[in-house]
């Protein structure tokens, strides 16, 4: 662990780069199916993915609005003129030799992220996100001495998004990542699964004791909010010890190894003139017009932002918050709706808020993840089940602890209920109300209980509560505890 001082001498700098595989059908400039998991290798393929002569890519129009959409969602426009470039280096991954990408005029620049950190919100900048081809994947066999080529992903479609240098800690930019995320979710730009690397983030992070900008590293392929964060903390850790001992900081490409959480160096940094960028002869440029732009602004959907305003009149913490824009992204897609058509009721939707946080997601997150989506509610569901037992919550016909287990066992078997009362009444589950039956018991243990009997009568009115105890357990926690108490008040005269 570095000291603390030396961690206030060093100023550090942190810039993003993340690669969004958009959802489209098919790639971006051929007729293969994208985004096709766990499928065989090379089977998602054809001649332009194999980079055969000849072979002339088309570009997929979906892939377009897509990157319009996430414009929106980062706070700006998408250029209305924007051309693809070839990208050139050579690996096995790549059959073509270039990847096609955007330069000079990528199709979009500028826009924005905000964060909330220490309560305060930050904006961090975006400098332009461009479309492009993603590339191969090469697999190396354990203990083997050969590698394994699998173009399934190669032409996948991709929007890269460059964020600014405004960042300059690791939580600073996990939760940039995490923010950018969710805009990309929000909007159906991509499925944004981060396991099966639907966003791959590429961290940019330098250290300096002066106003100049230091030399910086870049940490490639993270997948996780954890992994950024990790990779944040070591390289300013690894930069400084290397400054502080008269090194040199070399512009170099790393690998994270998430077992040892430290990063591996794993080649030389190239520079933009390495690539020999070209326009793409066999590409025309993309023209959007203003009519295009407003078609595209009218499908956008309700943005994290937008919500985190929505649901802020509850009260609930900003953790709480996040918590639930996840729920959605993991679960359903009507989680947050279910919400808002509840909020003419701040009571209710608390009460509901407090079910799904509490109750139901936890039961997802436990749950095997081959049955899970089996139990998920589905909208109609939820707001029935949900509505009827806040009626037996409001009518005080069930007692906090019964309500969690009934709602409980309602999610996790994922049975349909009519009637939720009778349902609830036939097992067990309400509270007894029942005065003439309550009074029976309750002479029964004032008539055993003496003592306390006389504690109370002399003052120790608390003493109350070992008498209601007494018959919460006799008739196993579903007496009313309110009538209970009432009686008890009634019977000793009180």
């Amino acid at each position: 662990m570095i000291k603390k001082e030396l961690l206030q001498k060093y100023h550090p700098t942190i810039g993003i780069e993340c690669h969004v595989q958009l959802k489209t059908i098919s790639k971006l400039f051929s007729g293969s199916a994208n985004g096709i998991n766990d499928a065989l290798p090379n089977s998602q393929t054809n001649h332009i993915d194999f980079g055969l002569p000849g072979a002339l890519p088309v570009t997929n129009s979906n892939a377009i609005d897509l990157a319009i959409r996430a414009g929106y969602a980062l706070h700006t426009t998408a250029q209305k003129f924007s051309k693809f470039d070839r990208k050139h280096y050579f690996y096995p991954d790549l059959p073509m030799g270039y990847q096609i990408t955007q330069y000079d005029f990528p199709i979009i620049k500028g826009g924005y992220i905000d964060i909330k950190i220490d309560n305060k919100i930050k904006r961090i900048g975006i400098t332009r996100a461009h479309l492009e081809s993603d590339a191969g994947k090469s697999l190396h066999p354990a203990g083997s001495d050969y590698s394994l080529v699998d173009l399934n992903r190669a032409g996948s479609p991709l929007l890269e998004i460059v964020s600014e240098p405004d960042m300059h800690s690791a939580i600073e930019a996990r939760i940039y990542a995490f923010e950018l995320f969710l805009a990309m979710k929000y909007a159906e730009v991509s499925e944004a699964n981060l396991f099966y690397g639907n966003m791959r983030f590429d961290v940019n992070v330098s250290v300096s004791s002066t106003s100049k900008l230091g030399v910086r590293t870049e940490t490639k392929n993270l997948n996780s909010f954890r992994s950024i964060e990790k990779t944040v903390e070591y390289e300013i850790e690894r930069q400084i010890k290397i400054l502080e001992k008269g090194g040199v900081i070399k512009q170099e490409t790393r690998g994270y190894n998430d077992a040892k959480q430290i990063t591996i160096v794993q080649r030389i940094k190239e520079n933009a003139d390495d690539y020999r960028y070209m326009p793409d002869p066999d590409i025309p440029p993309i023209l959007i017009t203003d009519d295009h732009l407003k078609r595209i602004h009218k499908t956008m959907p309700v943005l994290p932002d937008v919500w985190r305003s929505r649901l802020s009149v509850l009260g609930f913490s900003d953790l709480q918050i996040n918590l639930l824009l996840m729920a959605q992204t993991d679960t359903d897609n009507h989680l947050l709706d279910f919400i808002n058509n509840n909020l003419s009721d701040l009571n209710k939707a608390k009460t509901f808020v407090n079910w799904i946080i509490n109750i139901e997601l936890p039961i997802y997150q436990n749950n095997d993840e081959n049955n899970f989506k089996d139990n998920i509610l589905v909208p109609n569901d939820r707001e029935k089940l949900f509505q009827d037992a806040y009626l037996l919550k409001e009518a005080n016909k069930i007692n906090s602890s019964k309500l969690t287990a009934l709602l409980e066992t309602i999610i996790k078997t994922n049975i349909k209920i009519d009637n939720l009362e009778q349902w609830a009444t036939d097992n067990g589950y309400l509270q007894n109300s029942n005065e003439e039956e309550l009074t029976r018991i309750i002479q029964d243990i004032l008539s055993t209980n003496p003592k306390v009997v006389s504690d109370i009568m002399n003052g120790e009115v608390k003493a109350i509560g070992f008498l209601v105890g007494q018959v919460m357990s006799q008739t196993k926690g579903q007496a009313n505890p309110k009538i209970v108490q009432d009686i008890i008040k009634q019977s000793l005269k009180l």
